[in-house]
């Protein structure tokens, strides 16, 4: 760096010789300031520069009147009005060349960049800017690893002009004619697209080798930059070739199947089809109207437009349902029946309503309005039923759940407006169906629930009320169509959570739970057969005894249907198959299964190259080894499994195998319910009343004790629902009167104990009126001290002048006490009727005790 304050003016040695000027230069100390705000200038360029600005204007001038010299700096910030503050430190000077005046006071200068400097000190910080100024020469411009970084340099910078169009020839000559080193450095920095912090950091270095090795770097982002920017043209333009390859291929194509006479567009494809389709239904007044609307709106849509699948979508589903369908009644009473007493064992009063519904279809001829609702406790064959009355009908079954569901949708179907919309499960039946009078099961309608998304049991109104349905319209399809042909069959565990208007569009047919002889029959008939085929063995190899049976439905099977009483016998069949093929093993050599190492691959590309000799090159694709092998390792081991399936399978074809009571201990284990959980009333104070469940029917053990108290009162326990705890209350009032009036107790006992009552079981929540009969018996027992008669239960509503009142469930509650050795039960005199509905066999062993009143009870089960 070099500074000369004793002498006004500088010699300097400049390239601008080539522009033809003086090879030496004097220059000034001082120099008028002229901002630029954009890119910095460096030494050694020939450039013009337009000075709009007036102030500007006038340094031009002085400048010019002075010694045609002006300092090129670059502002910091674009200002208005910039002072020295605003500037950067180091610029360029430069000589001024030639001035041109512009016509609007503006003027053109051509300039001539000389060297760097370092503004000193102000001189006038503002209009106009004048500064001292010391001149910045390179520095180190003689080191050994200047010449390599210039070579460097020539050469990288070769690369980036040969990549990008932006470089004319004009700039590569002036490079390589360069003989400075740091003239090189800055003409590349000057050319380079960076930032201009960047360039001014350059403009800044005085250290050459500094300098250049700055530009290398910024040499090497401008080349990565080329290099994506290639990599994306590269990728652009093979996108842009094939889609004019396949473009030009698609209109090839349609020139040929034009000349055939084959359908070119799939979209135009699509569209006769569809208009065929919908022509040959024959629509007319609103249905046509819509649908023709529909049609020319598929027409006119883009494939790419984002609605075409949507209309696509609508119009497939308008085809596919059955518009045109005549549902007709191909059935006779005989045959129906047939299939119900092959597909289920007992249900006599079931297949008997069952069999008088179809018989009034068949008179009518007409299946308008047909609606049941199955009720009955988990695993008693309701689902079955439904589908054994769909074949002994000759239609379509379709079934579905709405369990759980909150939501209308799910019956009526999306708006198109939504984004994957679809029809609601109606139609969606009808369409797989392909009938317009299918059997549709709708299970669990006992669960449906309300939301803000709508209610679906208030959606299942309008598809079951026959008065609606002839004109059903799906919120997807949005057009009327008649649904009342369908035969809708509903199924629930309890009908307290149906909604009434629910209720009383259907049929209701109850199916109570079997008893240990059904359960053991069943077995027989349907469970064992279908569990032997499950499990891969023949009908009959497996044969289980009586006792067994019975065993499983007294010990591990116990509740209403015979679902878990089927996994029973599946698990048993699992365990002795285990142990049977475990003992063929141990008699037999272990079989061998392939491996990995064990696969050639040479064989197999010898075969697969066979198989594509008359593939054309362009198809063939590349070959994975490591899958080729995976794959035919995968067949062979398959073989050997096969192999040895029928093996094992043809050991065991001739042996039969009998399960009894001992097999059946030793497969399932320790007992589900054993004699100690059958409920008996064995000490005073407790009695055995009979409940009704959505599981079916149960007996329920009520006990109770007093214990002094200064309080009295009624304690209760058990999770009792809010009727019952009303039903207790009614019991102990009626009783503490009765007590009173037969000198069982006085009325200081009453205000000096406590009565506790407790149902066990307290996790259950219980509920219900029938109970009051049964507490009124448990409090008396405890009064007096006495036990209740042995395998007695009872039921039936205590009021509170004692009168016993009717309840529901008789027949579950019989089963249930079936189910426990209970031999009497007292009932309501009012449900005599109802005995009527139960069958024999369920009935038989059981005395019914019909009571009115509660006192009637009290002399018989004491």
């Amino acid at each position: 760096m070099k500074s000369d304050k004793d002498n006004d003016k500088k010699t300097s040695r400049s390239d601008s010789d080539s522009f033809g000027l003086p090879a030496e230069i004097e220059l000034p100390n001082k120099l008028y300031i002229v901002p630029i705000s954009g890119r910095p200038i460096f030494p050694g360029i020939f450039t013009p520069l337009m000075i709009n600005n007036q102030e500007d204007t006038k340094v031009i001038e002085k400048a010019c009147d002075d010694d045609n010299c002006i300092g090129i700096v670059m502002l910091k910030n674009d200002v208005d009005k910039p002072t020295l503050a605003d500037v950067y430190d180091v610029g360029t000077v430069a000589r001024i060349i030639k001035k041109i005046n512009l016509p609007d006071g503006g003027i053109n200068v051509f300039v001539s960049t000389l060297e760097r400097f370092r503004i000193r000190k102000s001189l006038s910080d503002s209009n106009p800017m004048v500064a001292a100024v010391e001149y910045l020469d390179d520095e180190d411009i003689k080191k050994p690893e200047v010449k390599p970084l210039t070579r460097a340099l020539i050469s990288e910078m070769k690369e980036v002009s040969e990549n990008n169009p932006m470089f004319s020839e004009e700039m590569r000559l002036n490079m390589v004619n360069i003989d400075n080193p740091g003239k090189i450095a800055d003409f590349i920095a000057s050319i380079l697209n960076i930032e201009k912090e960047e360039q001014q950091k350059v403009l800044e270095t005085v250290n050459v080798p500094e300098r250049m090795q700055q530009v290398l770097v910024y040499i090497k982002k401008e080349q990565e930059i080329l290099r994506v920017q290639k990599k994306i043209q590269n990728e652009l333009n093979d996108r842009v070739e094939k889609n004019q390859r396949d473009y030009f291929l698609r209109e090839e194509l349609k020139s040929i199947q034009e000349e055939l006479g084959i359908s070119t567009d799939p979209k135009t494809s699509d569209y006769h089809k569809f208009k065929e389709k919908i022509d040959s239904f024959n629509f007319s007044g609103e249905i046509k109207e819509v649908l023709d609307t529909e049609l020319e709106k598929f027409n006119l849509l883009d494939p790419h437009d984002p609605e075409y699948n949507i209309e696509r979508n609508y119009l497939d589903l308008v085809c596919n349902l059955p518009w045109n369908d005549r549902p007709v009644e191909n059935y006779n009473l005989e045959d129906a029946k047939k299939v119900l007493e092959n597909d289920h064992y007992g249900l006599e009063d079931v297949k008997k309503r069952i069999m008088e519904y179809l018989a009034v279809r068949r008179l009518k001829h007409d299946g308008k309005g047909s609606v049941l609702i199955l009720v009955g406790p988990p695993g008693v064959g309701k689902t079955s039923v439904g589908r054994s009355i769909a074949n002994a009908m000759h239609k379509e079954f379709y079934r579905f759940s709405v369990g759980g569901e909150h939501d209308e949708a799910k019956i009526k179907g999306f708006r198109r407006t939504y984004v994957g919309a679809m029809p609601g499960q109606i139609l969606e039946g009808l369409k797989i169906t392909k009938s317009k009078a299918p059997v549709f099961m709708i299970d669990e309608v006992d669960k449906m629930n309300a939301s803000h998304q709508g209610d679906p049991s208030a959606a299942l109104l309008e598809v079951l009320d026959p008065e609606q349905n002839v004109n059903f319209r799906d919120t997807y399809l949005n057009l009327p169509f008649d649904v009342s042909n369908v035969f809708f069959i509903l199924t629930a565990n309890t009908l307290d959570t149906i909604p009434r208007p629910l209720l009383d569009r259907a049929e209701i047919i109850e199916l109570s739970g079997y008893i240990d002889q059904e359960k053991i029959e069943i077995a027989k008939k349907y469970l064992l057969p279908k569990n032997l085929a499950k499990n891969g063995l023949k009908k009959n190899q497996v044969k289980f005894t009586k006792a067994a049976l019975s065993l499983i439905a007294t010990e591990y099977a116990r509740e209403a249907g015979v679902r878990n009483y089927e996994k029973c016998i599946d698990k048993i069949n699992r365990k002795m198959i285990r142990e049977l093929v475990e003992d063929y093993e141990k008699t037999h050599e272990s079989v061998k299964f392939p491996t990995i190492d064990d696969i050639k691959v040479d064989e197999i590309k010898a075969v697969g190259d066979a198989k594509s000799d008359s593939k054309k090159d362009s198809d063939k694709k590349p070959v994975d080894e490591n899958e080729l092998k995976q794959k035919k390792l995968r067949e062979e081991q398959e073989k050997v499994s096969a192999e040895e399936a029928k093996k094992i399978s043809a050991a065991f074809a001739k042996k039969t195998f009998t399960v009894d009571v001992a097999e059946v201990r030793k497969y399932l284990g320790k007992a589900v319910f054993d004699e100690s959980q059958i409920k008996t009333a064995s000490v005073p104070g407790t009695a055995i009343g009979l409940a009704w469940t959505s599981m079916g029917g149960d007996t329920l053990l009520l006990e109770s004790i007093a214990f002094e108290s200064s309080k009295g009162g009624l304690q209760l326990t058990g999770q009792m629902g809010d009727v019952m705890k009303e039903s207790a209350q009614i019991a102990m009032n009626w009783v503490k009167q009765y007590a009173i009036s037969h000198k069982i107790k006085d009325g200081e006992w009453f205000e000096k104990n406590t009565v506790h009552l407790h149902i066990p079981e307290g996790a259950t929540p219980k509920d219900g009126p029938s109970a009051g009969i049964t507490m009124a018996t448990t409090f008396l027992s405890l009064l007096m001290n006495k036990k209740i008669k042995a395998n007695l239960a009872m039921t039936g509503e205590l009021s509170l002048t004692g009168q016993v009142l009717p309840i529901g469930g008789l027949r579950e509650k019989t089963v249930a006490a079936k189910r426990n050795k209970i031999k009497t039960i007292i009932i309501p005199k009012a449900n005599v009727r109802d005995l009527d509905e139960i069958p024999a066999h369920v009935k038989e062993g059981i005395k019914f005790i019909p009571v009115s009143r509660v006192e009637e009870v009290v002399k018989e089960v004491f």
